[in-house]
């Protein structure tokens, strides 16, 4: 094959691989600007008590809009962004970004049970926070970083977890299988400074404007009694 013919099959390669990541966010920008999926309430959860605090921990695409969105349910006291699913060594952007280290772009949730209840936080989780359906990959970001996953804390949240998850699958709730995974959580690593509360930082970032910034907006016409300002 000569120099010419060569760069001519790269050439259509890149194109053709450019057509496909405009579709696919094409695609996800329709969906985002669109209804989120309302969703049944947990037929299984934990009861509300004033135990204390609690910790949840979830992934689901980019950490800023897992972030954002947490941030404005009643009864979240923080929200952080970090890494969860690898080792110590690895938890660090440039690394996680590879989609090498196992880790999990995630969202470290804090929240009072007295207020909101895990079962609350899962259906916050699948309604508004990220697309369930979606392998490896969030809208415009790929990658096993950018998975769909709920790492547990203790075997009372497994169990919710699990029964939420059998729940919408039974009732067929989303179009295509929920392929999101329930793994214990072995640590949880914050990210850097400069993506702690991202989305409220930079809300004219176009990347905000257009992904995480309708995920706010949903929680707050689809879910009001959960919602914070």
């Amino acid at each position: 094959m000569n120099y010419a013919s060569k760069n001519s099959i790269i050439g259509k390669i890149a194109v053709f691989a450019a057509v496909v990541a405009l579709a696919a966010t094409i695609t996800w920008n329709r969906a985002n600007a669109a209804d989120a999926t309302l969703l049944p309430d947990p037929a299984v959860d934990a009861p509300h008590t004033a135990a204390g605090d609690q910790t949840a921990v979830f992934s689901g695409g980019c950490f800023w809009g897992i972030q954002a969105v947490f941030q404005h349910v009643k009864g979240v006291k923080n929200a952080t962004s970090g890494y969860s699913g690898g080792p110590a060594s690895a938890a660090e952007y440039e690394l996680v970004s590879t989609g090498t280290t196992g880790h999990a772009e995630s969202v470290q949730v804090i929240y009072d049970p007295a207020q909101v209840s895990y079962g609350q936080l899962l259906k916050v989780f699948f309604s508004v926070a990220h697309d369930p359906t979606q392998l490896n990959r969030q809208g415009p970001d790929s990658g096993s970083q950018y998975r769909s996953a709920i790492f547990y804390t203790n075997d009372e949240q497994k169990r919710i977890a699990d029964a939420y998850l059998s729940q919408l699958r039974l009732a067929k709730s989303f179009p295509r299988p929920i392929v999101t995974q329930v793994t214990a959580l072995k640590a949880f690593y914050p990210a850097e400074a400069y993506h702690q509360n991202y989305a409220t930082l930079h809300p004219d970032d176009p990347y905000i404007e257009r992904n995480d910034a309708p995920k706010v907006e949903h929680l707050r016409d689809q879910l009001p009694d959960l919602y914070k300002k």
